[in-house]
């Protein structure tokens, strides 16, 4: 291998790497309902289609976010599969989830799990890979109401209970993990 191949090599691993970090940031956003670093993950022009919620512009999406998530006492988004094409500035993705949603309606909690994917688009601007086009395609769903989940179980007794928001244990646990930083 010569050393421009292997210089190739390193900046393309160094990419998927920064693009892999973007998709994981969103899912950590997403679920402590961190608006300011959800804007910081996509180019002020970038599309977001998620579906019925929202389709157009990223940033009129994360405006309804607090509606969207008011309802949601529990968001956790899995990554499993992450499948990344670079071509220079630009790069796909398919990114394989599972989404738990418990959701409040009325007198109630629901659950929805959701397998889907993420097809998305990425562009390097300034240096920085972001969405610049994300939209979510649903695979499966498997809802259960009343809800499942059990957070009482003796077997989580004393453990820490994440919560959606700035309360979540990890922001007191963290110090370098900060609210509305990527």
């Amino acid at each position: 291998m010569t050393d421009h191949e292997r210089e190739r090599r390193i900046d393309a691993l160094l990419d998927r790497q920064a693009i892999t970090d973007l998709v994981h940031a969103y899912a950590n956003a997403a679920d402590r309902h961190d608006h300011d670093k959800m804007r910081a993950l996509y180019h002020p022009d970038a599309i977001d289609d998620h579906g019925h919620f929202a389709r157009g512009p990223a940033m009129d999406f994360i405006d309804k976010l607090p509606e969207i998530q008011r309802a949601m006492a529990i968001l956790h988004h899995n990554v499993t599969t992450v499948n990344i094409k670079l071509d220079g500035d630009r790069a796909e993705g398919e990114i394989y989830i599972l989404a738990m949603h418990q959701v409040r309606a009325e007198d109630r909690l629901f659950d929805v799990l959701i397998g889907g994917r993420y097809f998305d688009r990425y562009e390097r601007r300034d240096g920085v890979w972001k969405f610049s086009y994300r939209a979510i395609v649903a695979d499966w769903c498997w809802p259960s109401d009343p809800s499942a989940i059990d957070l009482s179980h003796p077997f989580l007794e004393g453990a820490h209970i994440g919560c959606p928001g700035p309360d979540d244990p990890s922001y007191g646990f963290f110090d370098r993990f900060r609210r509305g930083e990527r």
